[in-house]
């Protein structure tokens, strides 16, 4: 066959160079690199008065490597953030190329009594932002304490359900399962969790991360 030359083949190498800067890159994941995730949340994310390595997003990072998995956690908690200032900072908080996001906001709206509905609000659009980046999100919930009154409490409990069930996301229904309430598990603040607080948390996590790991795996 005789070799195509002129101005044919470069029309082909401008098409082909114009497809290889639009076409998206592959993620750290298609090459075979870790699965990264964002741990975006509040002090019970950032590890409040403990140890940088006792904190939530290390202790789940070393649980899932301990089972085998590729993975990198981001510790993106801040420590006093309401579901307002998750929502402000979540461009940079959450870089390009991230897979996943943990979603663990909320328990300070609750404490300060915002109004759920504003805190409902919020964790959507955090939702709906980051869908449309196409980074799926997996919830860490968290329930009203049970001295606000019933009315509150009722408002307050449902929205991390109500906004898994509606975007088809992974919940973990509350996030301090097992740790609330646990003097031996919480520091002097009766708020916080200790380091073997934390552990209990990865603990009980866990299999909610590893279903959410499937589900990014599947992408």
């Amino acid at each position: 066959m005789k070799r195509q030359s002129g101005p044919f083949m470069t029309i082909i190498f401008a098409c082909a160079a114009a497809l290889a800067l639009i076409a998206p890159l592959p993620s750290a994941q298609a090459q075979g690199g870790p699965i990264r995730l964002v741990a975006l949340g509040d002090s019970l994310s950032a590890g409040y008065n403990l140890p940088q390595e006792a904190a939530f997003p290390v202790v789940l990072e070393r649980a899932l490597k301990a089972k085998g998995y590729k993975v990198e956690i981001t510790n993106a908690g801040v420590s006093g953030d309401t579901s307002s200032g998750g929502l402000d900072r979540l461009d940079w908080s959450v870089p390009d190329g991230t897979d996943g996001v943990i979603l663990e906001l909320g328990a300070n709206d609750m404490l300060r009594g915002l109004n759920p509905a504003l805190t409902r609000k919020n964790l959507e659009t955090i939702v709906e932002r980051l869908k449309s980046r196409n980074i799926p999100v997996m919830l860490a919930g968290m329930y009203a304490s049970r001295n606000l009154g019933p009315d509150y409490i009722a408002k307050f409990d449902p929205i991390h359900q109500d906004i898994a069930k509606k975007h088809d996301l992974v919940l973990y229904p509350f996030f301090l399962d097992g740790v609330a309430g646990e003097r031996s598990l919480n520091l002097p603040d009766g708020l916080h969790p200790t380091a073997k607080g934390v552990e209990i948390i990865v603990e009980r996590i866990l299999p909610s991360v590893e279903s959410f790991l499937a589900r990014i795996a599947q992408r």
